[in-house]
């Protein structure tokens, strides 16, 4: 009896800036000749992992490769209310980047996870806008104002599937490769990875409170920290890196993934977003380590 060849589903983690190391695991996948047939994502690795369902990694890359700080800046809308940054700035700038298609159109199956804010249900985004799916998959909570779809506001996923290896199996993956970008963020001093990012990080952070400052009065108290007291956006993503921790732990005891790549990331913070040269770097070291176990799989 011929047997068909196992259909591979990729399943791309959360973890913020830390989610460019994304491309550098499926540059590694592609050169080896594998090449997932189903695409899942949550936050973002829904941004990355709908850019390679849709053909446009190569673009993606070349755009991250050139982001500086600044740019980033212009990126994020500033508000008060529902989160500290509304997102209407990256959505029109993904839609004039990337061709806006719907999830059925692409050449890859694809799908992404958010989560409903009501009633705290995990929403597996198969259809409509690209684009529209991948914003409500990276509203994180605090930071990004919810998404409204059809009648639902939507947060980010990873507060319920921060790894989707189940919307893998359930789109009918045989193996699945999962990535997870969070599982070295506890119990470690943060490590800065090169001597241009251990002299970016402080002003990075100062440049956050200072955008958060302007905003009013009472932000500008937040953004202060008290004498040996974290900031205010310090202790919110340390927070929101402990719940992910957490229930990646607890989902992928229960649904594991066939094979799990593990990129060193605790270095990189969640707002690194111009710091993608070394996220990508550690993405192709740590799918290149986990190759031999994948082929093993394959055989």
């Amino acid at each position: 009896m011929k047997h068909r060849r196992p259909r591979i589903g990729l399943a791309l983690g959360s973890g913020s800036a830390r989610g460019w190391s994304h491309i550098g695991v499926i540059r590694v996948l592609e050169r080896a000749g594998i090449s997932p047939e189903i695409v899942c994502g949550t936050s973002i690795g829904s941004l990355v992992g709908a850019a390679y369902a849709a053909g446009q990694l190569d673009r993606l890359h070349l755009w991250v490769d050139g982001l500086k700080w600044p740019a980033v800046v212009r990126l994020l809308d500033l508000k008060w209310g529902g989160g500290l940054i509304e997102g209407g700035k990256l959505v029109e700038f993904l839609r004039q980047q990337f061709d806006d298609q719907s999830i059925e159109q692409l050449p890859k199956k694809f799908a992404c996870v958010a989560t409903d804010l009501a009633s705290g249900r995990e929403v597996w985004l198969r259809e409509s806008s690209v684009v529209d799916a991948v914003r409500a998959s990276i509203a994180l909570p605090g930071l990004f104002t919810p998404a409204w779809q059809e009648g639902r506001l939507l947060v980010d996923g990873a507060l319920v599937n921060p790894v989707p290896v189940s919307l893998c199996r359930a789109m009918g993956a045989d193996i699945v490769i999962a990535v997870d970008l969070n599982w070295d963020l506890l119990g470690q001093r943060k490590r800065i990875s090169g001597e241009a990012g251990a002299a970016e990080a402080p002003a990075v952070n100062g440049r956050v409170r200072a955008a958060l400052a302007r905003l009013r009065p009472a932000a500008r108290r937040l953004a202060e920290p008290a004498p040996n007291m974290p900031s205010m956006l310090d202790v919110l993503t340390t927070s929101l890196n402990i719940m992910q921790v957490r229930i990646t732990q607890s989902r992928l005891a229960g649904e594991p993934a066939d094979a799990m790549i593990r990129p060193k990331l605790s270095g990189v913070a969640a707002m690194d977003f111009h710091r993608a040269a070394i996220a990508i770097a550690e993405g192709e070291r740590a799918a290149e380590c986990a190759l031999p176990m994948i082929r093993e799989l394959l055989d």
